[in-house]
């Protein structure tokens, strides 16, 4: 408790620390908008863009356990692949969804679509994670000059890429047999 007239003000690492977190929050708000606007444009409905945008918090979880278990520092970098992240698990509900919007379309009742579409779409989902974390792989490892920089976020993509893969083939359908029409 400090005695009035006195306040506490944050400096060195601790603000710079608030500042970083601050950016990334505008820059995540901002991301989410305008993911937001692509998904309702192309899907115009609010329950189909509801359920894609329910997958995205799914790759902060593989994120946040590659960097403990990597021992990678947490910062801006991560940060970074946080929001890349954002747009490739955003893919994998997009083409559950959509192929499920089709298969519906051809007369297949709700939950005969999305029990159907996720397998439909399990080959390209798992051939864009597996290209992607491989790709990664050469950062992840600290391949080159100022490899150090880049590690963070190369760890943060594949622990991301790789849960939320798991995690959307399970969440997405589940969560469009509870919110469709």
């Amino acid at each position: 408790t400090l005695p009035p007239g006195i306040s506490l003000d944050l400096g060195g690492e601790s603000a710079q620390a608030e500042e970083i977190i601050g950016s990334f929050l505008r820059t995540l708000g901002l991301s989410l908008g305008c993911i937001f606007i692509v998904l309702y444009a192309l899907f115009r409905s609010l329950r189909d863009t509801a359920v894609v945008i329910a997958a995205l918090p799914l790759c902060t979880v593989g994120a946040m356990l590659g960097l403990l278990v990597t021992q990678a520092d947490f910062g801006m970098v991560s940060l970074l692949g946080i929001i890349f992240l954002l747009g490739l698990t955003n893919k994998n509900a997009i083409l559950i969804v959509d192929c499920a919007k089709q298969l519906r379309a051809s007369g297949l009742s709700r939950r005969e679509a999305i029990l159907q579409a996720a397998p439909i779409r399990l080959r390209p989902i798992l051939m864009t994670t597996s290209a992607t974390v491989l790709g990664m792989l050469p950062l992840a490892i600290g391949f080159g000059a100022g490899s150090e920089l880049r590690i963070p976020m190369a760890i943060a993509i594949m622990g991301g890429m790789i849960t939320s893969t798991l995690l959307s083939l399970l969440v997405v359908p589940v969560v469009y047999d509870g919110l469709a029409e």
